[in-house]
């Protein structure tokens, strides 16, 4: 330990917040453990892209690939950064003074939550205006025209989505943790208890299922 915090000296606070911000974004990828690129280092910070502070964290990134804490090499073009076994063993030492900002998939978490909360009533008030047209729909004297029909399947599929959405948001998406990737592969813990033919229906119906986006679309 005594070792790790003498190497941990020899980083800027700077250093080891950009080292830092590498691995947990090193994390955090789909193939955890593979290069990241500056975009992404700069999101883990918690920067806008081309503003000075974001110019410092680049100048930060070559020089501790100059130092050996950093590998650099580039992937589709793109310059990726990676931390070696020297810079992971440093940021081993220096404990609390590597704290980042809220990392970006918690940022996403809490984001579709809260907007999830203000929403859902709003969505399910929606989603029972369209319950009772097909009520006034199926109680009409002369059968209404096809193309009503087609236009209310075509609300109900929509709003019944954006409420199935929203509560997944709200209720059954967890809290992400830090030490891995938060990927939302369709599957849920119940699915186990399923044979493989439901499995695959249920992964296509939650498709997107934390794309808030959506709601407004």
């Amino acid at each position: 330990m005594a070792g790790g915090d003498r190497g941990a000296q020899s980083l800027r606070p700077a250093g080891v917040l950009v080292l830092a911000a590498v691995a947990r974004a090193q994390r955090h990828r789909t193939a955890p453990g593979t290069g990241v690129t500056r975009r992404e280092i700069e999101a883990h910070l918690a920067l806008q892209p081309r503003s000075a502070a974001a110019r410092a964290a680049s100048a930060e990134l070559e020089r501790l690939a100059t130092q050996g804490t950093l590998r650099w090499g580039r992937r589709h073009g793109v310059n990726v950064w990676s931390v070696t076994a020297r810079g992971h063993a440093l940021l081993a030492g220096a404990g609390s003074t590597a704290q980042l900002p809220e990392a970006p998939q918690h940022r996403a978490w809490r984001r579709a939550r809260a907007r999830a909360g203000l929403r859902i009533e709003r969505l399910r008030r929606q989603l029972q205006t369209d319950l009772r047209d097909a009520e006034r729909l199926l109680g009409r004297s002369e059968p209404a025209v096809a193309d009503a029909w087609f236009e209310l399947a075509r609300r109900l599929a929509r709003d019944a989505w954006r409420l199935g959405s929203a509560t997944y948001c709200l209720h059954e998406w967890a809290e992400p943790e830090d030490d891995r990737a938060d990927v939302d592969d369709g599957s849920d813990a119940a699915d186990a208890q399923l044979p493989p033919e439901e499995r695959a229906r249920r992964r296509l119906l939650r498709a997107g299922r934390r794309n808030i986006a959506l709601w407004e679309a």
